[in-house]
């Protein structure tokens, strides 16, 4: 599981690169890898739960971010190894 920040950097470039970063993050979604996204509070970033892909394959997902790609955001990916859960996300110890 990883729990991926993306704090602001240049918060100016974000407009243009709005759609695409939406964009990305649906594509999170539908390939089943994000689990939750949110904003940091207060308005510093946003933040991602990831599983179900490697290391390296959620650093290639990352580096595809616009926002990333263009200094908008820095991102710092944490890797957590469940030790235990509540029953609700037992499938993340999977």
């Amino acid at each position: 599981m990883f729990v991926i920040t993306l704090r602001f950097l240049d918060k100016a470039k974000a407009p243009p690169l709005m759609d695409g970063h939406n964009a990305w993050i649906r594509r999170g979604f539908e390939d089943g890898i994000f689990l939750l996204v949110g904003s940091l509070q207060p308005d510093a970033g946003g933040a991602i739960l990831a599983h179900g892909a490697s290391l390296t394959a959620i650093e290639a997902r990352v580096q595809d971010d616009p926002f990333v790609a263009e200094g908008v955001v820095r991102a710092e990916i944490l890797e957590v190894v469940p030790g235990r859960t509540d029953e609700r996300l037992a499938f993340l110890k999977a």
